[in-house]
């Protein structure tokens, strides 16, 4: 494992940052205030291929893996634009289509995906099952040729938006749906389904939805990968969406740690800049020695799912210290600022809203630790 990018990385980075910074905070900021997708911001992205860089070469893509478009998301979020859509979009859906997908789901789904002319969102959560996907209750039954999908699912990303959802549902077994559980991929204007938007308090462009699925019917060829084997393929487009979402709270957090360290040198308070002060500087420092760590665990994770290893633990582990240390980061940024630090202005109430939301998704800091407590240190399992 190298700690050092490739030329390739580096020119990615360079270029991914130089469209972002295009953009900035304000951009974003005005999109998210009104409940409107980054349209423009994706567009150009998908332009340069840049969507696409985890996708096959075959079928659209940049050929290239995960470690890359973490690159891609950091460098977005880091210019003040996390586009949420990168954590599901081409990092579960089209992760796992290409994968476990039939030479014709491939052919259908993913030069789409790649090129960021189609999107996907991806639907596990439901209100009664939350973390424990053993519980979920939404399945599909066998009708002659095709599938009959019915049940709820809770907190969609970007259902709105997306051209298709893929979703998680038992398939027969016990009730509990213990190794019973398929994947389908679901028109999102399909007959039967229902989108109702969640209210948030939490400003952003990606709104959160709960689907409502009444006998929506599927083809044979919209269940994706073997009957019953859902959970597995899950887990193959999960460890990316966590590697994802650290590497998104990572952008955020330099984003942060960048404008506050301006502002400090910039403020005069006594006649001299803010930052001489160590009340100033030392929370600073902490704020970015723990992203660096963070980032360090999110490459580790990327280079090891791109290696065809076990990421888990890593990817667990990345999410986790790149949550913690976004919300300490931006919490620091606002203290730097002052009053000022709660102005629309500097825009940074509303990056720690998103910060703070990475500690719950897109899985829980709790889960984690039960993760790394049973998988990780052998200890009993405590739920």
């Amino acid at each position: 494992m190298s700690y050092v990018e490739s030329e390739e990385q580096q020119m990615l980075r360079r270029q991914v940052r130089e469209i972002g910074r295009k953009y900035g905070r304000e951009y974003y900021a005005k999109k998210a205030a009104a409940g409107e997708s980054p349209e423009e911001l994706w567009r150009e992205v998908a332009e340069h291929g840049f969507i696409g860089v985890n996708t096959p070469e075959e079928y659209g893509g940049g050929g290239l893996g995960i470690s890359e478009l973490a690159i891609v998301c950091e460098e977005l979020a880091a210019a003040g634009c996390p586009l949420l859509l990168l954590l599901v979009s081409p990092a579960i859906c089209a992760t796992v289509i290409a994968r476990f997908g039939t030479p014709a789901q491939k052919e259908r789904w993913l030069p789409g995906l790649a090129s960021g002319k189609l999107t996907m969102a991806f639907a596990i959560t439901e209100p009664n099952a939350g973390s424990n996907s053993h519980r979920l209750e939404t399945a599909a039954e066998r009708d002659g040729d095709e599938w009959v999908l019915r049940g709820n699912k809770y907190y969609i990303s970007g259902a709105d938006d997306a051209d298709a959802i893929l979703v998680v549902a038992r398939t027969g077994g016990a009730q509990d749906g213990r190794g019973r559980l398929s994947l389908f991929i679901v028109d999102s204007d399909a007959p039967g389904l229902e989108k109702t938007l969640i209210k948030m308090q939490i400003p952003g462009a990606d709104r959160q939805f709960t689907l409502f699925f009444d006998d929506v019917r599927l083809a044979e060829d919209r269940l994706l990968g073997h009957e019953g084997q859902g959970l597995p393929q899950v887990f193959v487009g999960l460890n990316p969406e966590r590697i994802l979402g650290a590497a998104l709270a990572n952008g955020a957090a330099i984003h942060a740690i960048e404008q506050a360290s301006a502002y400090a040198n910039e403020r005069q308070v006594w006649g001299r800049p803010i930052g001489t002060h160590q009340g100033i500087a030392h929370p600073l420092a902490q704020a970015k020695i723990e992203v660096e760590l963070a980032r360090l665990m999110t490459l580790k994770a990327a280079w090891l799912f791109d290696q065809g290893k076990d990421a888990g633990e890593a990817a667990n582990m990345a999410k986790y210290a790149a949550g913690e240390a976004a919300t300490h980061a931006v919490d620091v940024a606002i203290q730097v600022h002052g009053g000022n630090g709660m102005s629309e202005e500097y825009g940074l109430v509303s990056l720690w809203a998103m910060a703070r939301t990475l500690r719950i998704a897109p899985v829980s800091r709790e889960m984690i630790l039960n993760f790394v407590g049973q998988h990780v240190l052998g200890l009993p399992k405590s739920y």
